[in-house]
């Protein structure tokens, strides 16, 4: 037993035997964990400031519009320069922009404008960290091992996911959300020192033919490949139909906390920490597996519908923080397959660019989402808003089912020939 459990050991946490995606790992564990400090933190202030859940679902709008407007063309800007000191730019910039939210919250009384203009800067920062992330994570570990680093960068972000909300549920009830801002400013340090100490010449190189990409016809190409790349496409359109109407918790749980379960922030967090262990589980599951298959994509979508169907009439916390522990699990099972399937069927010259295309499919129509899910909450309280996202969810999975032809063919799904 002992001897199996090192094996499986060994298999998990297989990516981090590279000594520069240990380091990038390190960081991140603080920074994550500053990060949803900061989120549990925005919203709370928000929804306190206003009393209202479409005011929350105004500060989503802020967070993702940068994605809307710049998601398509940033993945060009990961293809044209080095992935490591971008995301060393971008992080700089997210601590700047964490420092001014602590200082102003802590020093002057906070007016929603304010927060919704940094939000809007804090998603602009981010809209060229994604794909330069990602990208980055591909030349620490190589092509082998990313569908774990990819697992793994989950299970760190979902992990952060439980412990972030809830001590930021506890400070910001305790202490305000000024101190949970200036926890994560200080928390960029790890990630900056760790970037700073990786070693480039064990980086993998990327193979990238001819003439840096240019803004425009560049994401021309990666929009035309996905266009022409069946597989790619479906994966596309899955993450953007799911992630617009069914991912919008950041508006929905605060609203379940305050207004269905008539509780105050620390319920929030508890809420928050129950979808991130769900989602810490799926993560380390699919980093036990260790590839990335249309199967566990399509079954993750699946049950992620079925858990927000689930949860759609629930009135207890007993019962909602397990309905969010199963939507957690199947949401990163989904999500880190769809992650990895996109990386490893797509050459170097045009990662950066298909990523960006990811991540505008995954955030960039989220303002949308987040004002449709604020209105729905508004209308018929988060019951209507879960029912409409777990319903959806089911759908655009029938429908990515049947344009991949059935289940039969799925077994072949993780034979990644680049088509």
């Amino acid at each position: 037993m002992t001897t199996a459990f090192m094996r499986l050991n060994r298999r998990t946490f297989a990516s981090l035997r590279h000594r520069n995606y240990r380091l990038f790992f390190s960081g991140q564990i603080v920074s994550v964990t500053g990060t949803w400090m900061q989120n549990v933190a925005m919203a709370w202030l928000v929804l306190e400031l206003t009393g209202s859940p479409v005011a929350v679902g105004i500060l989503v709008l802020c967070q993702f519009l940068p994605f809307t407007v710049l998601g398509l063309f940033a993945g060009v800007f990961a293809d044209r320069l080095d992935p490591r000191r971008l995301v060393m730019t971008t992080q700089a910039a997210a601590m700047v922009l964490a420092t001014t939210l602590a200082l102003l919250t802590l020093l002057g009384d906070p007016k929603p404008w304010q927060i919704y203009a940094l939000a809007v800067l804090r998603g602009t920062v981010l809209v060229f960290d994604a794909p330069a992330r990602q990208a980055f994570t591909y030349q620490m570990v190589g092509p082998t091992e990313l569908p774990n680093a990819v697992a793994l960068n989950s299970s760190l972000f979902n992990a952060a996911r439980v412990v972030g909300p809830a001590f930021g549920g506890v400070i910001v009830a305790v202490f305000g959300s000024g101190l949970c801002f200036a926890f994560n400013a200080v928390s960029f340090l790890a990630v900056l020192i760790a970037l700073a100490a990786v070693n480039a010449r064990q980086l993998v190189p990327l193979d990238r033919m001819g003439p840096r990409p240019e803004i425009l016809a560049g994401t021309w190409e990666a929009i035309r490949y996905a266009r022409h790349s069946r597989r790619v496409g479906i994966v596309l359109m899955l993450v953007a139909a799911v992630s617009t109407f069914a991912f919008n918790f950041n508006v929905l749980l605060p609203v379940l906390a305050r207004e269905t379960l008539d509780a105050g922030p620390e319920v929030f967090g508890i809420l928050s920490a129950c979808f991130g262990a769900g989602a810490l589980a799926g993560a380390l599951f699919s980093a036990t597996i260790g590839r990335a298959s249309f199967r566990l994509l399509l079954l993750g979508t699946a049950g992620f519908g079925l858990s927000e169907l689930l949860l759609a009439p629930v009135q207890t916390l007993p019962l909602a923080a397990v309905s969010l522990f199963a939507a957690g699990l199947c949401f990163t099972v989904w999500s880190s397959n769809a992650n990895s399937t996109l990386q490893l069927r797509v050459p170097d010259a045009i990662r950066g660019r298909v990523l960006g295309l990811y991540f505008y499919a995954f955030l960039g129509l989220q303002p949308v989402g987040g004002l449709v899910a604020g209105w729905l909450a508004d209308a018929g309280g988060t019951a209507l808003a879960f029912a409409v996202g777990g319903t959806v969810t089911l759908a655009a999975t029938a429908v990515a089912l049947v344009a991949l032809g059935g289940a039969p063919r799925l077994r072949v799904a993780h034979t990644f020939t680049r088509t």
